[in-house]
């Protein structure tokens, strides 16, 4: 696989794989798996990873020799001691142009259904997530929690993005949060 002008381009002698992996965090998982992706032919093309509540999570993509794929994915069933690993077959052909990106950003006091209002509101829309970070925090001068969310994603070509924006902007004033969308 390889990344021409921003549309990622794959190997046909290759194949893609999506690995999701959860375990109880503790040092050498990242290690564990990157060892038997390398010892099959593969490489670690993207991945994002994070400790949650005691736990490693994460998605990573792999590209590995069509005829090693069987061969690695057999090969992360033993890493269950460490990590559960489950193994999806990925995207063969080269992505499409991509969708106008929008970046929203999101903060207020924390309560139950935020994600769920605002991933309604993109899916209304069309828009897909690309990519979703969220945490909460203490605020630091009311007190109690601040949800914040970042995420980026795809809107469809002949999409009204003033649309959107519009009802996000009704959204936050409903929810009573900050909602920042900033087109890329």
């Amino acid at each position: 696989m390889a990344r021409r002008g921003g549309v990622v381009h794959y190997d046909p002698g290759m194949a893609t794989l999506v690995l999701t992996v959860i375990g109880d965090d503790r040092a050498g998982l990242v290690n564990a798996l990157a060892d038997a992706v390398s010892a099959h032919g593969g490489n670690w093309e993207r991945s994002q990873l994070a400790e949650l509540a005691g736990k490693f999570a994460g998605i990573v993509l792999v590209s590995v020799p069509d005829e090693r794929a069987d061969e690695l994915s057999a090969a992360l069933q033993p890493l269950a001691g460490l990590l559960e690993v489950s193994v999806h077959p990925g995207a063969s052909t080269d992505a499409a142009p991509a969708d106008t990106q929008v970046q929203v950003d999101l903060i207020g006091n924390d309560h139950p259904g935020i994600v769920r209002d605002v991933s309604g509101v993109l899916a209304r829309h069309g828009v897909s997530i690309d990519r979703l970070i969220t945490e909460t925090r203490e605020a630091p001068m009311a007190g109690g929690l601040l949800f914040e969310a970042h995420l980026t994603a795809g809107v469809p070509v002949g999409q009204d993005l003033g649309a959107l924006q519009a009802d996000l902007e009704r959204l936050a004033t409903e929810l009573v949060v900050d909602i920042t969308v900033a087109a890329g």
